[in-house]
């Protein structure tokens, strides 16, 4: 039996709290932590590389997943403690003002456990839906939860920035206590009795496997290497903005910490209706090829930073937001089109390793996010010390980024073969 689209639905529930909760610490406390503590661009840019760092340990999840019967327990377990660390994170922003090294400590704890959260329910949730999902509703089902989780983020981040201001401590620890609360309850009522109904628990090892073993079985298989190669480049460059914008909206265009955390908003608005737009004309209509749609979402991805940039450095703040939004479509179209080969090949290769092999693209993409998240808040505060101006310092880096996902357009052109849909594969052994 396979999963139908109301589990399908219910699935892309939890991956929407999962992006609700994780909005809050990259977006909103990053914002508090550089504009209103004025603290180095660096400090959020090592907290948030940290819980992608732990997500080092995806693998581990996914092939814990896959070998011990039972993969609920993982994504409601996870859901817990991404909640708890998330709201332990409002905290430690509060105490950074007062306490600075106690709330370092708490906010060092708080995204570890972040980091831990997210790598056991993510990874085991993709694992489930890659496992119970028939091959010819994979797409529909990987567009079906992303746009769901992207829909998490932008509605958290808007109706956040809408409460927050006037913004106080009490009030931040208040809304951050009500959506890490709710994403836990509705994850725990959303995936219950899914994974029984449909028969997909894996079955116990006959016998215990080393993880690195397991690891090492899916290295050796070329298409998932390559892809693993291609997911870091590019994801490097899509996390590349993701610590700087906001602290860029209010520096540069002087936004309000409420009207920045719309700014998130708006900008993962964009990459909804950029999802939408791939699974409804390459999926639905049938045109184009994944290449040839993970190839636009990369430049048109770089365009828009060359246009961000430029405003800045202009002045011309009425085309900011646009240029947001435009940025958000097309790597929204990037995206969707890397899982739909991405759920594509879970499935592909040695039999009942779909978690390890979920677990190694997604520690490859968390990976990629805290290096270049980390590099390009790094690059900012030591750009701001030596450049004339913020919008120079924050204008330059956003051109960096634009050039990073220009090389991975290139990659795509070697590793993404020419085919459609999910008939789209990756090339062997190069």
């Amino acid at each position: 039996m396979t999963l139908n689209w109301g589990q399908i639905f219910r699935m892309g529930l939890v991956q929407m709290c999962i992006g609700a909760v994780v909005v809050l610490t990259t977006s909103t406390l990053n914002r508090l932590m550089v504009v209103e503590l004025a603290l180095p661009a660096l400090l959020p840019g090592l907290l948030v590389g940290l819980h992608y760092g732990i997500q080092i340990t995806r693998p581990n999840w996914g092939f814990l997943s896959d070998t011990n019967g039972n993969r609920t327990r993982w994504i409601i377990g996870g859901m817990a403690i991404l909640a708890a660390g998330g709201w332990l994170a409002a905290l430690g922003v509060v105490l950074l003002e007062t306490w600075f090294a106690v709330g370092l400590a708490l906010s060092l704890f708080a995204y570890a456990l972040i980091g831990v959260g997210v790598g056991a329910s993510g990874t085991s949730l993709l694992a489930l839906l890659a496992t119970a999902c028939a091959p010819r509703r994979r797409p529909a089902a990987a567009t079906i939860t992303w746009l769901m989780m992207i829909a998490g983020i932008a509605l958290t981040a808007g109706i956040v920035g809408s409460f927050l201001d006037p913004y106080t401590h009490a009030l931040l620890l208040k809304i951050v206590a009500v959506v890490t609360l709710g994403a836990l309850v509705v994850t725990a009522i959303a995936i219950w009795g899914i994974e029984r109904r449909v028969g997909a628990q894996p079955a116990r090892a006959d016998r215990p496997m080393r993880f690195r073993d397991g690891l090492a079985e899916i290295w050796a298989e070329p298409e998932a290497r390559n892809f693993t190669i291609f997911v870091f480049l590019s994801m490097s460059a899509y996390f590349m903005q993701e610590l700087i914008l906001e602290p860029y909206a209010g520096l540069v265009f002087a936004m309000t910490p409420g009207q920045s955390t719309q700014l998130s908003g708006a900008q993962n608005g964009g990459v909804f209706f950029g999802m939408l737009t791939v699974g409804v004309v390459a999926t639905g209509l049938r045109l184009g090829s994944l290449k040839n749609w993970v190839i636009a979402g990369c430049l048109g991805s770089a365009t828009a930073l060359g246009v961000i940039s430029a405003l800045g450095v202009s002045g011309v703040e009425a085309l900011f937001v646009p240029a947001v939004v435009a940025l958000g479509f097309f790597n929204g179209m990037f995206a969707v089109a890397a899982i739909g080969a991405m759920m594509a090949l879970a499935g592909r290769g040695r039999g009942s390793r779909e978690g390890t092999r979920m677990g190694l693209w997604g520690a490859a993409q968390a990976i990629a996010a805290g290096f270049g998240g980390l590099v390009g808040a790094g690059a900012v505060d030591a750009l701001r010390r030596v450049l004339a101006t913020d919008a120079i310092a924050f204008g330059t880096v956003f051109v960096l980024e634009a050039a990073l996902f220009v090389l991975a357009a290139l990659m795509a052109l070697r590793v993404i073969d020419h085919g459609r849909d999910r008939g789209a594969t990756l090339v062997p052994g190069e």
